[in-house]
């Protein structure tokens, strides 16, 4: 093993705390059918419902701005009328469209708090979806930190967030590591020096982890043969 492996070993070794984002990290990207039906909703196509909901978002995760003001402001936007009874509906498909958990990286989870590292969830969350995700995932209660945007009224990518998650979960920047799907949030966590992974998928991630000689990694799809 030549002495830049050794190094890299070394920083691996020095890792104390993963943190994860939630949205298609731990949970598996929304299905077509589920845009779909919430994009039928409003009478528009899911393309200009895909772009509404990203464009729009932010306020909402940050605890800035409630479910109904939130699907009123939507409804604007989307040039259609919604009512009390259909904002109850959206919030459910809304929920339910961030629902559905990756068994391997869940199961990462528990495998992370079994080898002693310190876990954290860090995700711009709404209020809804946190009291759902509290209820009904089992593997949550194994995570340590829960840092959720509509509690803090932080959000990423701003770098405050990511301090202020570092100073709960008590480790220096150095010996975090976090995983993402966005560029831009891994971009921010790097700038305040805390080791990043940009998720695509979960072997690609373990064989970054891999690479830089972290030992505990996801396991792989069941069924799935090297």
């Amino acid at each position: 093993m030549g002495a830049g492996n050794n190094h890299q070993n070394k920083k691996a070794l020095q890792i104390r705390a993963v943190i994860l984002d939630y949205g298609e990290v731990l949970c598996q990207r929304p299905k077509m059918e589920a845009l779909q039906g919430m994009a039928k909703v409003f009478g528009i196509d899911p393309g200009k419902f895909i772009v509404l909901y990203g464009g729009s978002r932010d306020p909402y995760d940050q605890g800035v701005m409630t479910a109904e003001q939130y699907w009123w402001e939507f409804a604007r936007h989307a040039e259609a009328e919604v009512d009390g009874e259909v904002i109850q509906q959206l919030r459910r498909l809304d929920m339910e469209m961030w629902s559905t958990t990756s068994p391997e990286m869940t199961e990462w989870v528990g495998m992370l708090k079994e080898s002693g590292l310190t876990t954290a969830l860090l995700s711009n969350m709404q209020h809804d979806m946190a009291a759902y995700a509290r209820k009904n995932f089992d593997w949550l209660k194994g995570i340590d930190h829960q840092i959720l945007s509509c509690e803090v009224g932080l959000i990423k990518p701003d770098t405050a967030i990511f301090h202020h998650c570092i100073e709960r979960v008590g480790v220096r920047p150095e010996e975090a590591l976090f995983v993402d799907d966005r560029e831009a949030n891994v971009n921010s966590a790097r700038a305040i020096g805390i080791r990043a992974i940009h998720f695509k998928t979960t072997e690609q991630l373990r064989g970054e982890l891999q690479q830089i000689g972290f030992e505990v990694v996801p396991p792989e799809a069941r069924g799935q043969t090297t």
